[in-house]
C-alpha cells in the first residue's frame, strides 16, 4: 500500500515562519516595554508629534501666516488656544506647522548625517592606513569647532534658508558617528567569524558589509535617536539667532527668537509653549536613545534580565 510522503520540512516552515516571527516580535515588544517603560512613553510621544507634524494642514485651525493685527498679542482663549503673536497670527497653528518644518529638518539632516558617518567610519576603521590617518585628521579639523559655532560657519558660507540649514546640521553630525562606528568596527574586526570568513577566501569588501557592517547597526541606531534631538536643538538653536530657517516659515526656533527680537519681555505664552515643546521632544529622543542601548547592548540586557 502506497503512502504519501511527509510534507518537507520547508513546507511545514515555511507556513509556520510567519506567525513564530509576529509571535517573537510581540514578545521581544512586550518585554522592551516591561524594562524600558520611559522608552515606550517617548517612541509613543515622538510618534504623535510626528502624525501631528504630517497632518498640519489638516489639524490647524487657522492659516499660521494669515495676519489679523486687532488680535495681537492675545493670551490664551477658547478661540486661540496658545494665544496670538505680535501679527495676530495663531499660535497654536503655528506651532503645528513649525513641527513640520523642525521634524523635517532635523529627520533629514540625521539620516544625511548618521548615514556618511557610518559609512566613512566602517571604512576607516576597517581598511585603515592611509584612509584611516587621512579621514581622522578631517573629522579631528571638524570636532575642533564647537558644533552650534560649526554650524553657524557653514549658514554663513552657503546662505541661510532650508537647503543650507540640513546641510549645515549634517555635516556637524558626521564626526561623533564615525569615531562610534569606527572604534566598533576596530573591536569587531578581530573577532574569530570575520578570521574564518577571511581564512575562507572572502573578499574585504564582502566581509565589511556582509560580517562588520551588522555589528554596527545597534550602536549607530542609538547615535541616530541622541542625535535626531541634538539636530531638533540645533535647528532651534540656529533659527533663534535668525540664521536658521526664515520668516514667515514658522518652526520653533524661530518662533522663539522673532518674539525675543521684537521685545525685551514678551508675553509669557510666547516664550512658553515653544520652548516647553523642544524640550519634551529632545528629552523624547533622548530617553529613547538611553532605552535602545540599554536593549541592543548584550552585557546590559543580561544584567536588566
Amino acid at each position: 500500500m502506497a503512502t504519501s510522503a511527509p510534507p518537507s520540512p520547508r513546507a511545514i516552515t515555511g507556513a509556520v515562519r510567519p506567525a513564530s516571527l509576529f509571535v517573537q516580535w510581540g514578545r521581544s515588544i512586550a518585554r522592551g516595554a516591561r524594562r524600558a517603560p520611559l522608552g515606550v512613553v517617548s517612541a509613543i510621544i515622538l510618534i504623535s508629534i510626528a502624525i501631528v507634524a504630517i497632518t498640519a494642514t489638516d489639524i490647524a485651525p487657522f492659516d499660521p501666516l494669515k495676519t489679523n493685527f486687532a488680535q495681537t498679542r492675545k493670551p490664551p482663549t477658547a478661540l486661540h488656544l496658545l494665544g496670538t503673536d505680535n501679527l495676530g497670527r495663531d499660535s497654536f497653528s503655528r506651532l503645528i506647522h513649525g513641527a513640520r518644518i523642525t521634524l523635517f529638518v532635523a529627520v533629514t539632516s540625521v539620516i544625511i548625517g548618521d548615514l556618511t558617518g557610518f559609512v566613512l567610519g566602517l571604512l576607516s576603521g576597517y581598511l585603515g592606513k592611509t584612509f584611516d590617518l587621512i579621514t581622522q585628521r578631517i573629522l579631528e579639523v571638524l570636532l575642533a569647532f564647537p558644533t552650534l559655532i560649526l554650524a553657524m560657519l557653514l549658514l554663513i558660507g552657503l546662505g541661510a534658508g532650508l537647503r543650507t540649514v540640513i546641510i549645515a546640521i549634517a555635516v556637524t553630525r558626521v564626526p561623533g558617528t564615525c569615531r562610534v562606528v569606527r572604534s566598533v568596527v576596530l573591536s569587531v574586526r578581530e573577532y574569530q567569524f570575520v578570521e574564518a570568513a577571511r581564512a575562507m577566501g572572502a573578499s574585504p569588501w564582502r566581509i565589511m558589509w556582509r560580517h562588520v557592517a551588522p555589528q554596527c547597526v545597534a550602536p549607530w541606531l542609538v547615535l541616530v535617536t541622541v542625535n535626531l534631538g541634538s539636530a531638533i536643538f540645533a535647528e532651534a538653536s540656529l533659527s533663534f539667532l535668525g540664521i536658521g530657517i526664515q520668516p514667515p516659515a514658522p518652526s520653533w526656533g524661530n518662533m522663539l527668537g522673532g518674539v525675543l527680537a521684537e521685545a525685551f519681555k514678551p508675553p509669557w505664552w510666547l516664550v512658553l509653549f515653544p520652548g516647553l515643546t523642544i524640550t519634551i521632544t529632545v528629552l523624547c529622543c533622548n530617553l529613547l536613545g538611553d532605552s535602545l542601548r540599554d536593549l541592543l547592548d548584550p552585557r546590559i540586557r543580561k544584567r536588566l534580565a
